[in-house]
């Protein structure tokens, strides 16, 4: 085997010792009875390749990563010491079989999320049928009335939606949690690809990757499919908090990569009910709003008033039919952790369906039952609030101070419905290449799926995130965390893509980061080199895995005033009434075949580009579409963008 995974099985074998569940290891399936590791079948392929690399040579690809990292501007400010952004060499992989049966769960549980919503905004049924306390929606600090009764003309409140997703210690996938709101991320998923598939090309084509480069396709599909009703060319944009967001390059690529327009509030204007983009042409009306600003930033006349990052008006344009903001106002109500916990009865009631992905077992702590027998098993259990991201005001018991869960306890005891309770697991391990060598790590998954209306595409794999320090369970990169490339591998042969089938668009894709984000502790930051074409740099994604310890203890049986999980009792029942379809505009013919749209597409990114190389070109200072950028004082924490990771 080389010695490549030399201590890789007394690594194993210490963190089993101290874990309270012994973790699943998903590139290994235990030992022969030489002692030899024996890999699972996803990752025969890689093993067999990885086995052959000594130390040195493994390193060399790992510094091969972080060089092409480097040279694209990419780096990441920890503690106060800049490093390269931490992406590992080995890979996440995961077996096609699996993958199909985790798409249909993840497709199943957006269309849950999708008529929960629209029904919340709407007649409530679920409410008044005893599904889900009224007490409960009204109490959420992300729903918002305003938004009663707004919706897109093809009925989709969720465009792009995050669902995490953690292996517990029986190799079972379980939904974390749910990020409808601005789910953030991908761009991890897009430069780590980038990055991979320059590094190690080889492994590509034995492996049979599948390709992730219709994202933007899909994307902007989605965000043209919500337009209102009678525009057949829709005008889409990205609206950014600004370049101090610690997403800011997500947004500048996406925008980028869909050949629109990527604006900040002060672009923005409204009048008659209908929202314009200043530009160097004059006003240009805009249609669709994909938005990376928080609902509570968005309006200033619905919602915080002293907001400098939406617009005056953009609401009262939505209500009007005249804008589609995406994704919707007021979905944050779907990320509450305690709404998740009737996300299995929800999917029974909207459709007709047992749950396909099952839950982290879960306390709802109103129930005073519940309350007791958490309180009761503090030191066991792993506490969160309902609207916590970023792994901030969480407990884990079995680590926490008897100081610490004092001052839990009286937290519970003040307000029971700003959290939830879970049982710790050891999150699935993968090895990682740390100082010591090759190593487990424990991680997470964030797919991403998108909604157009008429088909929810979810992209091949996601965001994998993982704990670097030994016995982390924290993953996010706020705390020493890195990500993986995640591969999702077919075993057909008539499947096999060429090596550049799929990462093609990323391998010549270079971004234009002319909006330098300034610094900031704690976020990604943009190094421009005179001697290249600034490139891909990653935003903090919106919390995957922050919270990523909890899940089921084995064998933990289910309570009504227990854990809710899979194995909730069934509920009632309802038809699944037909999304509201947008109805075609007079003279509209049928949708553009996919060969047209790709086109399309490349029109518009064509365009996007010749536009930012203006840009570049011109002078900054006297475009009404660069103003000065926002001050410190005046810069939006994550917080009040986007969910910070």
């Amino acid at each position: 085997m080389g010695d490549l995974f030399d201590g890789y099985s007394e690594a194993l074998a210490r963190q089993n010792a101290t874990a309270i569940v012994p973790p699943f290891d998903e590139m290994f399936a235990g030992e022969d009875e030489a002692g030899e590791l024996v890999p699972r079948r996803a990752y025969g392929d890689l093993h067999e390749v990885l086995a052959d690399m000594t130390q040195d040579q493994i390193r060399h690809r790992s510094d091969a990563l972080a060089d092409s990292y480097l040279a694209q501007g990419v780096t990441f400010d920890f503690a106060g010491e800049e490093r390269p952004f931490p992406l590992d060499v080995v890979p996440r992989v995961i077996e096609r079989s699996e993958w199909q049966e985790l798409e249909i769960g993840l497709k199943q549980r957006v269309r849950a999320l999708e008529q929960f919503l629209d029904d919340i905004y709407g007649s409530q049924r679920a409410i008044h049928d005893g599904l889900i306390p009224a007490n409960l929606i009204a109490t959420s600090s992300q729903f918002h009335r305003v938004a009663m009764g707004i919706r897109a003309s093809n009925g989709v409140r969720i465009q792009v939606s995050g669902i995490d997703l953690v292996r517990d210690e029986d190799g079972v996938m379980r939904v974390l949690e749910d990020n409808v709101r601005v789910p953030s991320g991908v761009s991890y998923v897009i430069s780590n690809r980038r990055a991979m598939a320059q590094t190690l090309p080889e492994l590509f084509t034995r492996m049979r990757v599948l390709p992730i480069g219709d994202y933007a396709y899909r994307l902007l599909g989605a965000l043209r499919a919500a337009a209102p009703e009678g525009i057949d060319d829709p005008t889409v944009v990205v609206l950014t908090p600004g370049v101090y967001n610690s997403a800011y390059f997500e947004h500048t690529l996406l925008a980028r990569m869909m050949g629109i327009e990527l604006v900040e509030g002060r672009d923005l204007f409204c009048s008659g009910g209908r929202v314009y983009m200043r530009t160097t042409a004059g006003a240009r009306r805009v249609d669709v709003i994909y938005r990376r600003v928080d609902d509570d930033y968005l309006d200033p006349m619905q919602f915080r008033q002293d907001s400098m990052l939406g617009a005056p008006g953009l609401m009262t344009a939505a209500r009007q039919g005249n804008v589609t903001i995406a994704n919707a106002v007021g979905n944050g109500v779907a990320d509450d952790k305690l709404v998740y916990t009737y996300l299995p009865d929800l999917i029974r009631y909207y459709l007709a369906e047992e749950p396909i992905i099952p839950n982290v077992d879960t306390w709802r702590l109103e129930e005073p039952e519940a309350l007791e027998e958490v309180l009761d098993r503090l030191d066991e259990l792993v506490v969160k609030p309902v609207d916590g991201s970023g792994g901030k005001g969480l407990m884990i018991g079995p680590r926490a101070t008897v100081q610490e869960r004092d001052q839990m306890r009286k937290r519970l005891l003040a307000d029971p419905r700003g959290w939830i309770a879970q049982p710790v697991v050891q999150l699935s391990t993968i090895p990682t290449l740390v100082d010591e060598g090759m190593r487990p790590r424990h991680a997470d998954l964030r797919p991403f799926a998108v909604n157009d209306g008429s088909d929810v595409w979810v992209l091949p794999g996601g965001l994998t995130r993982v704990a670097l320090p030994e016995g982390q369970l924290v993953v996010n990169s706020s705390q020493g965390g890195g990500s993986k490339d995640t591969w999702v591998v077919s075993t057909e042969a008539s499947m096999t893509p060429t090596p550049q089938h799929g990462v093609e668009q990323l391998l010549d894709d270079q971004t234009d980061l002319s909006d330098t984000p300034h610094p900031a502790t704690g976020m990604i930051r943009v190094v421009p080199d005179t001697a290249m074409t600034p490139g891909a740099v990653v935003g903090e994604p919106g919390g995957p895995g922050s919270q990523g310890m909890a899940a089921p203890a084995a064998g933990a049986p289910p309570a009504a005033h227990g854990p809710r999980g899979a194995d909730a009792p069934a509920a009632q029942t309802a038809p699944d009434p037909a999304p509201r379809r947008r109805e075609a505009a007079e003279g509209d013919g049928p949708r553009p075949r996919r060969e047209q749209q790709e086109q399309e597409l490349r029109l518009r990114q064509s365009q996007g580009q010749s536009q930012q190389q203006s840009r570049q070109d011109s002078p900054r200072r006297d475009s009404p579409r660069h103003g000065a950028p926002l001050s410190r004082e005046g810069a939006p924490s994550a917080a009040e963008g986007e969910a910070p990771c």
